[in-house]
């Protein structure tokens, strides 16, 4: 006979680990909380009640979403102290935590969905909050003014759709930091079940189509690329992408590598 199952966040108050719902909700939304060795990340996943529940080491950042940017940060050498900020699918606000915590001086976070983003975030003086807006749509006069640095980590539709309506809004030699998700590149041919692309030549084709279209179609210059230091909620590997809003500056890219340190790192042993 199987065990019962139960709401995540429910079970985390009944086993006594939080005193409240809203608090285990915060612990698993920024990606603290596991569940028999697996990310559990949505507080109404139902899980066994005889599941091994562990709270790991604290997130400094209000979601996963903060660590991925925080290792581009640091591998493109990139600076954002005192920078005008756009964070394009804002959702929890991970990246714009993260913008925030390394010296960002203002961000416009951006997202389709409404009430998502972190509370402390949502009353800091340096974000402006642009709920229910497409970024494929975002014009220039929403922002009012152009930012210095933009990063794109959205869902269910490609970068190739939403990077062109940002070109107008990011200083020239302006930066974004692109987070490539395989699932919503690739074909869905491609996509496994759960929407997990788990081929490493999906991952590289997805890699040299991407990079192709924003050198050739969109004029823009890529310099560097990694791989996230963690999956997506699906168990996808994902990258990282550095580019710049100008033409004359391309760096030639080992893609090969990239995709086998992602591999050697988060694949399946």
């Amino acid at each position: 006979m199987k065990s019962p199952k139960q709401r995540l966040d429910i079970l985390l108050v009944e086993r006594k680990l939080f005193e409240t719902r809203s608090a285990a909700q915060r612990e698993i939304l920024a990606g603290n909380v596991f569940v028999n060795g697996q990310l559990a990340d949505k507080p109404g996943t139902q899980i066994s009640v005889d599941s091994k529940i562990e709270i790991r080491a604290k997130n400094p950042y209000v979601s996963q979403g903060g660590l991925k940017l925080e290792k581009a940060l640091r591998e493109f050498a990139i600076d954002v102290t005192g920078k005008i900020c756009l964070d394009i699918g804002a959702s929890t606000g991970g990246f714009t935590d993260c913008l925030l915590q390394h010296g960002a001086k203002k961000i416009f976070s951006v997202d389709v969905g409404k009430g998502q983003l972190d509370w402390k975030l949502r009353n800091d003086p340096r974000v402006v909050v642009l709920e229910e807006v497409n970024a494929r749509y975002l014009k220039p006069e929403q922002i009012g003014e152009l930012a210095d640095l933009a990063t794109v980590d959205v869902s269910f539709i490609s970068l190739k759709l939403v990077l062109p309506a940002l070109i107008p809004i990011v200083e020239p030699d302006g930066v974004f930091i692109l987070l490539v998700k395989p699932q919503f590149e690739a074909g869905r041919e491609h996509v496994g079940r759960g929407g997990v692309v788990k081929s490493r030549e999906i991952h590289l084709a997805v890699l040299r189509e991407l990079t192709h279209f924003i050198q050739n179609q969109l004029k823009l210059s890529v310099i560097n690329g990694t791989f996230s230091p963690i999956k997506g909620p699906a168990g996808n590997i994902e990258f990282l992408l550095h580019v710049l809003n100008s033409s004359d500056k391309q760096n030639p890219l080992n893609l090969e590598q990239i995709v086998s340190g992602g591999h050697a790192q988060l694949g399946e042993k």
